[in-house]
């Protein structure tokens, strides 16, 4: 089993509002990432880049608006003229197809890494327990930690545990994969690890949505650059566009102070 037939989804976000009591982070976001599309998201802190993911794949609710992966709702259905929510089982079953990759690994430390790759297709009931050790072998293999299956996190370096928590979103075949900042918790000589992995990645044909303030990786493997600002997206395109010859002053005002 190889995760290079894994089909790529088209992720839709349609006009998302969201708020956390008075204040507005998400306002009126629309965005269509194409299958097999590697798309980065830039901005300043608190500009809405991570709650974005999380509406993606509803670990957080839009007030607003909706998201669809491949033409099917995430997180509601249609009744009528409104959209009611999932039960937290098909919610969970929807997640399943969107990978996510956490700040933080968010690894099991009672498990090896062996068994924190298989779990998730053990729980799901997708594979048995012997197929899914060999498939965690294989994508262990394919982010550079064969050697260590048989470790536990604590054991690990926060770049190892992180390519661990990327073979474990792979473990279930996502049409798109989103990573919500996968080098902010490293330390800076284990970035490039990471971003090898996340390299190997984009030429792999998935779908990919990427939280990140390294710029320079954003211009080598993006094919879309988004900024957002303020909880709205302020421009979007090649990243020949939008890092080099930005038409907004407030793009230009951010990469003026990263870059």
């Amino acid at each position: 089993m190889t995760t290079d037939t894994i089909e790529a989804a088209t992720v839709e976000v349609h006009d998302v509002h969201k708020w956390y009591g008075t204040h507005r982070v998400l306002d009126g976001v629309d965005l269509t990432v194409r299958p097999g599309e590697v798309t980065v998201i830039l901005g300043p802190s608190g500009s809405g880049k991570s709650t974005l993911l999380r509406v993606i794949n509803h670990l957080e609710k839009p007030d607003i608006g909706y998201v669809s992966v491949n033409g099917e709702l995430i997180g509601v259905k249609r009744q009528g003229e409104r959209l009611r929510e999932l039960s937290e089982r098909a919610i969970l079953a929807q997640r399943g197809r969107i990978g996510f990759v956490f700040q933080n690994f968010n690894l099991f430390p009672h498990l090896t890494v062996l068994d924190n790759v298989a779990a998730a297709p053990v729980a799901t009931g997708r594979l048995g327990r012997t197929e899914a050790q060999e498939l965690a072998r294989e994508l262990l293999g394919r982010v550079g930690l064969a050697a260590r299956t048989g470790a536990y996190p604590r054991q690990l370096s926060g770049g190892q545990q992180q390519r661990v928590a990327i073979a474990r979103a792979l473990a279930l075949r996502p049409g798109v994969i989103l990573f919500d900042e996968p080098t902010s918790a490293l330390d800076p000589e284990l970035v490039g690890e990471v971003l090898a992995v996340i390299k190997d990645l984009a030429t792999s044909g998935t779908t990919l949505l990427i939280v990140t303030h390294e710029i320079g990786f954003a211009r080598e493997i993006a094919d879309r650059v988004v900024f957002i600002d303020g909880g709205k997206i302020i421009e979007q395109g090649p990243p020949s566009e939008v890092l080099d010859k930005p038409r907004h002053e407030r793009t230009r005002d951010f990469l003026s102070k990263v870059l």
